[in-house]
C-alpha cells in the first residue's frame, strides 16, 4: 500500500464503493449495491472518525449485514407488480386452454399434447384424440376437465 491509501482510507472506501456500484450496472442482481452502499457508509464515517483497518472492516462487515437485510426487507414489502405474472410458470399459463388427449385419459393416468410436447394428465375418462380443457396444474400433472360441446370451441388446441 501506498502512502496515500494508509493516510486516506476513507477515499478508499469511497472508491470501492464506486466500483461495487459501476459493477452493479454491468452484472445486474440487486446484491452489489448493498455492499456499496456499505463500502460508502464505511468511507464517510473514516472520514470523520480515525478508524483502525481492523475497525474499518469490522464496520464494512456490520454494514454490509445491515445493508443485505434492510434491502431484501424492502424488496419484500415492495413487489414490483407484473404486466405478466405468470411469464416464468408455464404451467399455470396452462390453465383455460384446450388440448388434444395422446394417450387415453384415466382418474390416475394419461398423456395430452401441448404445443410440441407432451404433459402428463389426469381426469374424467377420456378416449386418444378427444379435445379437454386444463382445469388445473397440481405437480406437473395437468388436471383435465371434459368438454361438453366441442363444436363450440372460440380456439384451437394448443399445437
Amino acid at each position: 500500500m501506498d502512502d496515500f491509501s494508509i493516510n486516506n482510507p476513507e477515499y478508499v472506501w469511497l472508491s470501492l464503493a464506486a466500483l461495487l456500484a459501476l459493477a452493479e450496472l454491468f452484472v445486474p442482481g440487486v446484491f452489489l449495491i448493498w455492499v456499496a452502499a456499505a463500502a460508502a457508509v464505511t468511507g464517510i464515517l473514516s472520514l470523520f472518525i480515525d478508524l483502525t483497518v481492523a475497525g474499518q472492516l469490522t464496520l464494512f462487515g456490520l454494514s454490509t449485514i445491515l445493508a443485505v437485510l434492510g434491502g431484501r426487507r424492502w424488496y419484500l414489502t415492495h413487489v414490483v407488480e407484473s404486466e405478466n405474472p405468470l411469464l416464468n410458470n408455464r404451467a399455470a399459463q396452462l390453465v383455460g386452454k384446450t388440448v388434444t388427449i395422446v394417450e387415453a385419459i384415466s382418474s390416475t393416468s394419461g398423456r395430452v399434447k401441448v404445443a410440441d410436447g407432451e404433459w402428463p394428465a389426469k381426469g374424467p375418462d377420456m378416449k386418444k384424440g378427444g379435445i379437454a380443457k386444463v382445469a388445473a396444474v397440481e405437480n406437473g400433472v395437468l388436471r383435465l376437465e371434459a368438454l361438453e360441446d366441442t363444436g363450440m370451441l372460440e380456439t384451437k388446441p394448443i399445437s
